[in-house]
C-alpha cells in the first residue's frame, strides 16, 4: 500500500503554512501540493490521503467548490477537510463558509501555532474514531454502512445492498500467505470502488471485514455494478496465482482433518436484497436477508450475483421467480 500523504490544495500556488508543514513532517506524512482542483478530486479518489488542507483565502470559490465535491460523495467524505483562511474580503466570512460547504475544521492567523497543531491534531483523531476505516482498504466500515442505509431508508429511495464475499479465500490465504492474501484484498476494494463509483456515484462502498464487503445503490444501478465488478475481478484473479496453479484451474489443499483435496481457485459471491418488492423499517432486517443472500450465492460454482425478488409475506423458502437468461451470473431467489 502506498505510503499517506497530506494533501494541500491551494488554486493561488501559495505554499502550505509552516505549522501544517510541521505537523505532517512530525508524523512522517509528505505534503504534496495541488492547484489544479480536478487534480486533487483525482488523488483523493485513488489514495485516501490523511487529510486536505485547503487554501481558504478570498477569492473562495474553487477552494469551497473541491471541499463540496470532496464532502457530497460516499467514496471520499471520509477524509477530514481543514480550511486554512488568512483573512476576509468584500464582507465573505472565509471561516464560516469553509464550514458551511463541509469542512470539518477551520485555522487562522489569529490561532497560535500550538493551537493549530491541536486543531490539526483533534481533526485527524476523529477522522480516524468516527469514520473507522479498515486499516488495509480505508474503506468505511460497519459503521458508516449502517449510516448510510438508514439515509436511503429515510429518504424512501428504492436501492439495493449488494453483499460481496470471496470463495475459496482462506485456503488461498493458506498456501500463498497472509500477505498476498491482503493484497487480494485491496485489489477487490480497490475494484469495488472503481466499478462502482463509474456506473453508479451516489452508491456507497463499505468494508465489512475480512473478504467481506457491501456496496449500496440505487435500483437502476446495482446489476450493472455487479456485473462489472465480477467481470473484472474475473480477469484479475488469476495473476495473483502460480503458472501451475493458473493452468490446472486449482491446487491441493488440505482441510481441518488433514485429507487433501482440490481448491478451485477463487471466485466472487454476491448476495443483493431489494426494497423493490418488500419495505423495511429497520437497517437490521436488510443486514439479515443480505446475509442469507450472500449464502445463498456460494451455494453455486463461479462468480456470480443472486437477487432476492421475495415479497415480504414469504418465507425464506419461497419459490423463486424465473432467472434473467440475458444476464450470466444472476440467478433471483
Amino acid at each position: 500500500m502506498p505510503p499517506r500523504i497530506l494533501l494541500h490544495f491551494t488554486p493561488h500556488g501559495r505554499p502550505p503554512p509552516g505549522v501544517v508543514s510541521e505537523f505532517a513532517a512530525e508524523r512522517g506524512l509528505p505534503v504534496v501540493d495541488a492547484t489544479d482542483a480536478h487534480d486533487v478530486l483525482e488523488r483523493v479518489g485513488r489514495s485516501y490521503p490523511a487529510a486536505l488542507v485547503i487554501d481558504a483565502t478570498p477569492p473562495l470559490d474553487a477552494a469551497l467548490a473541491v471541499c463540496r465535491a470532496l464532502k457530497d460523495e460516499a467514496f471520499t467524505s471520509v477524509v477530514p477537510v481543514i480550511a486554512y483562511a488568512t483573512g476576509q474580503g468584500e464582507g465573505d466570512d472565509p471561516a464560516a463558509l469553509s464550514l458551511e460547504a463541509g469542512a470539518d475544521e477551520v485555522l487562522n492567523h489569529k490561532l497560535s501555532e500550538r493551537e493549530c497543531a491541536l486543531r490539526l491534531r483533534m481533526a485527524l483523531r476523529r477522522a480516524e474514531r468516527d469514520v473507522s476505516v479498515h486499516p488495509t482498504t480505508l474503506l468505511p466500515g460497519t459503521v458508516q454502512i449502517e449510516r448510510d442505509i438508514g439515509r436511503r431508508l429515510v429518504t424512501g429511495e428504492k436501492f439495493a445492498v449488494c453483499y460481496c464475499d470471496l470463495d475459496h479465500f482462506k485456503e488461498f490465504n493458506d498456501r500463498y500467505g497472509y500477505n498476498n492474501g491482503d493484497r487480494v484484498i485491496l485489489i477487490l476494494s480497490r475494484i469495488l470502488r472503481d466499478v462502482v463509483r463509474a456506473h453508479s456515484p451516489t452508491a456507497f462502498v463499505g468494508h465489512i471485514g475480512g473478504d467481506d464487503f457491501i456496496f449500496n445503490a440505487p435500483l437502476d444501478d446495482f446489476r450493472k455494478c455487479c456485473e462489472e465488478v465480477i467481470s473484472v475481478f474475473s480477469e484479475l484473479i488469476d495473476l495473483h496465482y502460480t503458472p501451475e496453479d493458473r493452468a490446472r484451474g486449482s491446487f491441493f489443499g488440505k482441510d481441518r482433518r488433514g485429507e487433501g483435496y482440490e481448491v478451485p481457485l477463487m471466485t466472487l459471491s454476491i448476495g443483493v436484497v431489494t426494497n423493490e418488492h418488500r419495505s423495511f423499517v429497520h437497517t437490521a432486517q436488510i443486514s439479515e436477508l443480505a446475509t442469507e443472500m450472500k449464502a445463498y450465492a456460494k451455494t453455486f460454482s463461479g462468480s456470480i450475483y443472486v437477487v432476492d425478488r421475495r415479497h415480504g409475506g414469504e418465507s425464506a423458502l419461497a419459490a423463486a421467480t424465473a432467472s434473467d437468461e440475458n444476464a450470466p451470473g444472476d440467478h433471483t431467489q
